[in-house]
């Protein structure tokens, strides 16, 4: 080495063995975010900070191997850094981390309870969306003159309203018993509630049935009307009230039974007898309380060749299925039963006992939709119930309204009978039951008004 050459082998670094490359170590130039947040790379002891410059010992404060300054994190090696805290967990990655380790699963039962969850839901919506779709295409079907003759609002559930119940004397096309329908258009035309028009006339197909039901509010009443009771029918000679359907309809029927309790109709449902059958069978049969065991051939019985049916009832409680039940109300003049004891041809049975009866298969509809008991059945059979049970009546009352009837109806209580003139014996000495014209019931003003009161609660 040349003797004018300081002496600075203290600074130069070591020469590499012979036989190995030279290597040169560069430092890039430090931006400008860089100096905000610190360099990531260990400082040289010639850098270290101001508690220790250059030449100051090791092991003291700041330095490498020194102890740790008050909220520093020492990592050895000159680095230093502001108040060390513990890296912070969000919640749903201590999930993740605890459900990623391995082994780890759900318990079968609880895999299991998920999935039947999911399975039951699904079912009740299946079920809900057969009720809604069968109860808008029944309303379809109604006749525009009798929607234009009501008066109500689809909300029932919060506000009671007033319902016309009522089925027709009409038979199907197929059927052997008597008064079937000789032409399937008039029979679709009293089955849609419309007036009679050509090639059907006049006359041709009366009410059987009346029965209005106030539901809503936690209300669910009825009050039936006996269908020889004599009124007046707008545009048309005072007769018997069923009369009405037979000159205009679902209309008129509505109209002249406005008149006659002096109240609003806002909603209607005409009974579909084969749809009615179908419903009782698919809630499984309906439970009638009969004080006295009845008998009776309705349209000459099973055996007279008329597509009739034969009925053998007993006292108490009775099962009926659909057709049983359709028989039951419609029996008028029942046959003496064989056996010892007396029956309702002994008592005597007329057309107030007949309303009740029909009252008493509305009841049983209903407590087999709302039993408690019932609720596994009605659950297994939920999709069909709920296809079959708008289809037993043509009405306004489309997929928004219709499960509010059946709600109020859960609500409201079966309640019992309640049939115009048959309440009591008082009440019926007030009325002139077979008196007037024709042999029709006559119902004073004041006997209205009461059982408009006990409808309305």
């Amino acid at each position: 080495m040349p003797d004018d050459l300081p002496n600075d082998g203290d600074k130069r670094p070591p020469e590499p063995p012979e036989g190995q490359p030279e290597y040169r170590v560069y430092r890039s130039r430090r931006g400008i975010f860089s100096r905000l947040r610190g360099s990531d790379i260990p400082k040289s002891d010639d850098a270290a900070g101001a508690g220790g410059g250059r030449g100051a010992a090791p092991g003291a404060p700041g330095q490498p191997g020194g102890p740790d300054e008050p909220g520093r994190t020492n990592y050895g090696s000159g680095r230093r850094e502001g108040p060390h805290l513990p890296p912070i967990k969000l919640p749903w990655k201590r999930r993740e981390e605890r459900g990623a380790r391995p082994g780890r699963r759900k318990p079968p039962a609880r895999r299991i309870a998920f999935w039947l969850g999911i399975a039951i839901v699904g079912w009740i919506v299946v079920s809900l969306l057969a009720f809604a779709v069968s109860a808008q295409l029944q309303s379809f079907k109604l006749a525009g003159e009798a929607k234009d003759a009501l008066h109500g609002n689809p909300f029932i559930l919060p506000s009671a309203q007033n319902i016309l119940v009522l089925g027709t004397d009409a038979r199907p096309v197929n059927t052997k018993e008597p008064g079937a329908a000789n032409n399937p258009k008039c029979f679709e035309q009293q089955e849609k509630g419309e007036a009679p028009h050509a090639p059907c006339s006049d006359g041709e197909y009366r009410a059987d049935t009346l029965m209005v039901v106030r539901a809503g509010g936690g209300t669910f009443n009825k009050l039936s009307i006996p269908r020889d009771t004599f009124a007046e029918i707008p545009g048309e000679p005072p007769g018997k009230i069923n009369g009405a359907f037979a000159f205009g309809g679902a209309a008129l029927q509505i109209k002249t039974v406005e008149k006659f309790l002096n109240i609003k109709i806002d909603h209607v449902a005409i009974i579909n007898f084969t749809g009615l059958e179908n419903l009782v069978d698919s809630v499984g049969g309906v439970e009638v309380n009969l004080p006295y065991k009845l008998c009776a051939d309705i349209a000459g019985g099973a055996g007279g060749g008329q597509g009739g049916i034969t009925l053998h009832l007993k006292k108490g409680e009775n099962t009926l299925n659909g057709e049983q039940a359709l028989a039951y109300s419609r029996i008028r003049e029942p046959s003496e039963c064989p056996g010892k004891g007396k029956s309702a041809y002994t008592y005597g049975y007329d057309d107030l006992d007949r309303a009740k009866a029909q009252q008493a298969v509305i009841n049983g509809i209903k407590g087999r939709l709302t039993s408690i008991t019932r609720i596994p059945y009605n659950f297994i059979h939920g999709p069909i119930i709920g296809w079959d049970a708008p289809k037993a009546f043509v009405s306004d009352m489309g997929f928004f309204t219709m499960p509010q009837l059946v709600l109020s109806a859960a609500i409201g209580g079966t309640g019992g009978t309640d049939v115009l003139c048959g309440t009591s014996k008082k009440e019926a000495e007030k009325c002139g039951i077979g008196t007037g014209p024709e042999g029709s019931i006559e119902v004073p003003q004041s006997v209205r008004r009461a059982a408009v009161h006990r409808l309305t609660g």
